[in-house]
């Protein structure tokens, strides 16, 4: 049985980072490897308590990882079970370990009296690297079904379906229009979050696995949907979400300012081609620079992918960053009245981008990107506000007397996304964006379209990784028993499942 006390006799700890003047020359993950001996002991904190929240679909992990078996299995040495336990809810553990927000660490029962949970996250992390060190990963290939599938969209949701429909017989194809596998994963998160070989590494199995990856290919230009249609027995589409939030402020058109994730790819793209080491200079499609080395550089946007752009432009060798949010500065504990557990808490989020550098600005706003009388961007006017919500819609009021210029020769916006992006593929399928910019599906994961699934980011809207691999999961055990396939594949979420929310 789990260590009643292991909670009592173990603070919780994680690995140290690297440091500071040491990662930011490079782009390796800032976090080394933890030692066995750590990762046992915070694994031995986990209580294996009557009720776990932990992995409940709406409060913890959609894919409901059984993650107090795990942490005995860990806290035993047990690596070859906990490998097996884990894998059996999760196909990419390696990816979630490092990337998710961790709502199962906000969902745990130490918690509740504002104790420090488990560091399920990294223990998560350390048994897939392990598996992978101990060769506890090997390729599933069974007899095939005659049935084919085709997946468009290589990110987490695609990825997590092809897997799954794979190894249950049937021949599936993964189309991807970039020019390498792994949809964001592979040019919108940073190295130094999550190193490309990890990815490299589970799509090796997934071809072993009978997987056929083809890039490049535009679906809806490239081939078109009647097409694909014709070649495979059924569709699922897991495009993402890649429709970036725009800005109405004044100014918006200068050079200078531009959507966070054309940052973000254009460095992915430079530092897969240079590998480690200072990229020289990152460009947009066009040719445009887009690299922050010695700029003042400002970041609106105080969520995942702002940290990500801050982390990038320290790497780039910025001369100054300001990270700029709408909101006033978090609680650093969680507020019980508002957020109670196991809800997932508004508090302050430090990464360990913040811990390099950039000043954080809470409770403003931009009124003006100002031209430097080129047509560039030199500063941004910003003013402090009040943000309240009336009747559903946010109101936004700028303090008077309270405007002031910060210095920007590069303003990269991270204020979300509006849903999939509107491409040819829609319309030749015949599915349309909803209000929300994503695409509608029945109980049964399949759009109107009969044959023509969906699921992932392109469904649910913007999201976390864990719930892009929950939703491709599902997905396939719908594509699964449309193909009249054998016996039933693991559906962790419904279509219309969504987290607990106050």
């Amino acid at each position: 049985m789990p260590d009643p006390n292991g909670f009592l006799r173990h603070p919780r700890r994680m690995p140290a980072r690297r440091p500071v003047p040491v990662r930011i020359s490079d782009w390796r993950e800032v976090y080394p490897p933890a030692g066995e001996e750590l990762i046992r002991e915070q694994a031995a904190r986990c209580m294996d308590c009557g009720i776990p929240f932990c992995h409940s679909d709406t409060a913890g992990c959609p894919l409901a990882n059984r993650i107090p078996d795990w942490n005995d299995l860990v806290r035993t040495g047990n690596w070859a079970a906990a490998v097996e336990s884990l894998h059996a809810t999760n196909n990419f553990p390696e990816f979630t370990g490092r990337l998710c927000p961790a709502p199962c660490e906000a969902a745990c029962v130490l918690g509740i009296a504002g104790g420090d949970p488990v560091t399920i996250k990294q223990v998560e992390a350390e048994i897939a690297d392990a598996a992978v060190a101990r060769g506890l990963t090997p390729a599933a290939v069974p007899p095939p079904s005659g049935r084919s599938v085709a997946v468009v969209g290589s990110g987490p949701a695609g990825l997590a379906a092809a897997q799954q429909l794979a190894r249950a017989g049937h021949a599936v194809t993964v189309y991807e229009r970039d020019d390498a596998i792994g949809g964001l994963l592979r040019y919108g998160i940073p190295d130094f979050k999550l190193e490309k070989r990890h990815i490299d590494t589970r799509l090796a199995q997934l071809a072993a696995e009978g997987v056929q990856f083809r890039t490049g290919v535009d679906v809806g230009v490239d081939i078109t949907a009647e097409q694909l249609r014709a070649r495979h027995d059924a569709v699922l589409l897991a495009c993402g979400a890649l429709q970036g939030r725009e800005s109405d402020t004044p100014g918006r058109q200068l050079r200078g300012v531009h959507q966070a994730m054309r940052h973000l790819v254009a460095a992915n793209r430079v530092v897969a081609t240079a590998g480690e080491g200072r990229p020289a200079l990152a460009t947009l499609p066009d040719g445009t620079p887009i690299d922050a080395a010695g700029k003042h550089v400002v970041i609106i946007g105080g969520g995942d992918t702002a940290a990500d752009c801050l982390g990038v432009a320290h790497r780039q060798g910025a001369a100054g960053v300001h990270q700029l949010d709408l909101y006033p500065q978090p609680p650093r504990a969680r507020d019980e009245a508002r957020d109670p557990w196991p809800t997932w808490p508004w508090i302050l989020r430090e990464y360990a981008a913040h811990e390099e550098g950039g000043e954080r600005v809470f409770a403003v706003a931009v009124q003006e990107f100002v031209d430097d009388g080129t047509g560039a961007v030199r500063a941004v006017r910003i003013a402090e506000v009040t943000v309240e919500k009336r009747d559903g819609r946010r109101i936004v009021t700028p303090v008077p007397g309270t405007e002031r210029e910060l210095p920007a020769d590069l303003v990269l916006l991270a204020i979300g996304f509006e849903g999939t992006e509107e491409q040819p593929l829609l319309a030749q399928f015949g599915v349309a964006r909803n209000a929300r910019g994503a695409i509608d599906s029945r109980d049964d994961w399949q759009t109107e379209v009969e044959g023509v699934f969906v699921a992932g980011d392109m469904h649910r809207g913007a999201s976390l990784i864990v719930w892009a691999i929950a939703e491709g999961r599902a997905a396939a055990a719908a594509i699964h028993h449309y193909l009249d396939g054998v016996g039933a594949l693991p559906a962790p979420v419904r279509a219309d499942s969504r987290p607990l929310t106050v």
